[in-house]
């Protein structure tokens, strides 16, 4: 699990089935000390996080499967949380 700060949206023509309906953001890991750490990722959202709200995701596969509720999505990253100001 990491913090991290939306930095934008992803859309996309072609989604796999189990994305339809599911938001998309581009999501900036931080370091503790709130730099960036690494490049951004893709995460899929069902909270409604916005642009420059600091999130919490997870890269656990199983995780996102269950909370996609599709068992053979391709996403890897999701918004676990949204961090309060």
């Amino acid at each position: 699990m990491l913090f991290g700060q939306v930095v934008g949206n992803a859309t996309s023509t072609t989604r796999h089935p189990s994305m339809k309906g599911r938001k998309l953001l581009v999501v900036q890991p931080l370091e503790p000390d709130g730099r960036p750490d690494g490049d951004p990722v893709l995460a899929v959202d069902v909270l409604g996080a916005g642009i420059r709200e600091k999130v919490m995701i997870s890269s656990d596969g199983i995780g996102t499967r269950e909370l996609i509720g599709h068992k053979d999505t391709p996403v890897r990253w999701s918004v676990l949380g949204i961090v309060d100001p």
